[in-house]
């Protein structure tokens, strides 16, 4: 059964991925005014059903709370898509005096969406997919198939009816992992967006496919001692029960300054949170970190209740919070990673230094790139703190659950959060529609590049003449006479040289060495070209050959041996000779 579940998920991918490249091929052709259109539909429609489809992703993964996950609905389906509404991703997008830019989309996104935050995640990838002129192919948890495949139905609908071609938005209805390895490998996915476990993400960028991945979020705050401590604590459990924790960018670790422990400790038990000893705490690590310390989906997004019941442990009635004294950060100390759940680790350290030093620790221990906070009243300690920390959002002053999505900060709103080089992610952005289109660039010159060899300007071909006498002169032009190109004019003074006879050199100058390459005497007068014409005739005081006709040829080949053509008063110049010899200065006055 498992086979044919396999077989099936796999070819579902592969339809979906060619539907989607053929629906993309007319998305990429809709100007921005219906583009806009579409998203602003599809935004409305989430808005609208943001309250069934929470209720709908609690009731089938059993994480979290539905009043949370309509927030988060809202969030992505009204706060992301206000912030990105203006954004021009069609044409022109930017130009400046020197530099055009402009749109492109990648093709069909394949869109990873993970149980935790199945809704949310598939509203924001829907928008910004769609917004960028892509089509989007969606695999879903498979424990968070129908919610999701729910919204993409709300959404699908809302746009067909604003000229969406229906198969620009796709979703798996089953998902297993080898066909979530076809969608991402399939030669039609231009992109892949990865939001779920480590080893899908490393699935992800192992497709040979670009990808945006986002890693696990192990989030340590520091309270530095000049902090609001109240305010910190407030911010830190509005941040770590919201939605039971389900948001990587919730606080894990609480790193106190040592001399305002007591105060801290005081206003978390004041404020809702409730301490473990010794013996609750080993209970509790018993069920939150499985035989090989890595976390147990059981608890995730799980209420205190349903936790303290699981680990044989009880907390006083309307204790939002499991808080614990944890010796340490790594596989011996399972309370040290990341738990998705209303459960903090709590860490003493003097100073800010030590305090930056126990916060790395806890981002080195599966949190690497993502997220860190601080809570401090001094903005050197906050930007101290920042540079020390390996994660690409540093909070200051607010919930890190808020303040990394964008929410209560002015980072730019997103439910994809990059982990940078530091979680092996291929940016450290909060992704966004600008990550979804390639962007070609019209650059015009704005410094000259210096030559050595001037520009020869392209002359058409010469129209064909009738043959002259070889006796006759080439008739003068008049202003009402056909204009004569300069090709033609060499041509009829090329026939005219090769039937006359060249006038005898005077006895007394001594036979000009000529040189045997084509063009050119070795000191840089004339040789006899292949038409026949004449060699240069030594006439000069100083010893220079004198040019008796110089062709364009001739200059070109002076210009490219760095040599001089000497001419004097009765050499016969090519105008064509003449545009590229004067500005190179390779005409010299015999004599001179």
């Amino acid at each position: 059964m498992s086979a044919d579940k396999d077989l099936i998920s796999v070819q579902q991918a592969r339809d979906l991925v060619e539907g989607a490249h053929r629906a993309q091929a007319e998305v990429a052709r809709f100007d921005q005014a219906k583009i806009d259109r579409i998203c602003e539909a599809m935004a409305k429609a989430a808005l609208r059903e943001s309250t069934r489809l929470a209720a709908l992703a609690v009731e089938e993964t059993g994480y979290g709370l539905a009043e949370d996950k309509q927030v988060k609905n809202q969030f992505s389906a009204e706060i992301v898509w206000n912030y990105f509404k203006n954004l021009r991703t069609v044409g022109v997008v930017s130009e400046t005096k020197d530099v055009v830019e402009i749109a492109s989309p990648r093709g069909v996104v394949a869109g990873i969406i993970p149980s935790t935050n199945p809704t949310s995640t598939a509203i924001f990838k829907i928008l910004i997919a769609i917004k960028s002129r892509n089509a989007i192919v969606l695999s879903p948890h498979p424990s968070a198939a129908r919610c999701i495949n729910e919204t993409v139905k709300v959404m699908r609908e809302a746009g067909v009816k604003e000229g969406l071609p229906a198969d620009a938005i796709g979703c798996m209805t089953t998902a297993t992992i080898e066909g979530t390895e076809a969608l991402m490998k399939h030669k039609m996915t231009a992109v892949i967006l990865a939001t779920g476990g480590i080893g899908l993400v490393r699935a992800a960028y192992s497709s040979g496919k670009p990808a945006f991945g986002v890693g696990p979020g192990n989030v340590p705050v520091f309270i530095e001692r000049s902090a609001d401590v109240p305010k910190a604590v407030q911010d830190i459990l509005t941040s770590k029960c919201f939605d039971n924790g389900t948001i990587c960018a919730s606080e894990q670790a609480v790193v106190v300054d040592a001399p305002i422990e007591m105060a801290v400790r005081e206003q978390f038990k004041l404020q809702g949170a409730h301490f473990l000893n010794q013996s609750e705490a080993d209970q509790l690590a018993k069920i939150v970190a499985t035989p090989q310390r890595s976390l147990n989906p059981g608890i995730v997004g799980k209420s205190v209740e349903v936790i303290t019941k699981m680990a044989g442990i009880t907390a006083p009635p309307g204790t939002r919070c499991l808080m614990v004294d944890v010796g340490g950060v790594g596989r011996d100390f399972p309370l040290s990673m990341e738990k998705l759940s209303p459960i903090l680790a709590f860490y003493v350290e003097d100073g800010l230094e030590r305090g930056a030093a126990r916060c790395n620790e806890v981002l080195h221990y599966g949190g690497m790139g993502h997220t860190a906070g601080i809570h401090t009243r001094s903005r050197e300690a906050a930007i101290k703190y920042g540079s020390e920390m390996p994660a690409s959002r540093i909070t200051v002053n607010t919930p890190t659950t808020h303040g990394a999505i964008g929410f209560s900060t002015a980072l730019p709103p997103s439910m994809t959060l990059g982990c940078g080089s530091w979680g092996g992610n291929v940016t450290s952005d909060n992704v966004s529609p600008l990550h979804l289109m390639d962007i070609k660039r019209v650059a015009f010159e704005t410094r000259p590049v210096a030559s050595k060899r001037p520009a020869v300007t392209a002359q058409p071909a010469a129209m064909a003449r009738p043959p002259v006498a070889a006796s006759a002169p080439a008739p003068v032009q008049t202003s009402a006479a056909p204009k004569v190109s300069r090709q033609e004019i060499a041509a009829i003074v090329d026939r005219f040289l090769a039937n006359r006879q060249p006038e005898p050199a005077p006895l007394a100058s001594p036979p000009q060495k000529i040189d045997q390459s084509p063009g050119l005497a070795v000191n840089g007068g004339a040789n006899k070209s292949q038409a026949g014409r004449p060699p240069a005739t030594p006439a000069s005081s100083n010893g220079h050959a004198v040019a008796e006709f110089v062709s364009e040829d001739d200059v070109k080949r002076a210009i490219q041996k760095g040599e001089k053509i000497y001419v004097g008063p009765r050499t016969i110049i090519t105008p064509s000779a003449r545009d590229i010899g004067d500005p190179g200065e390779v005409f010299a006055k015999a004599g001179s």
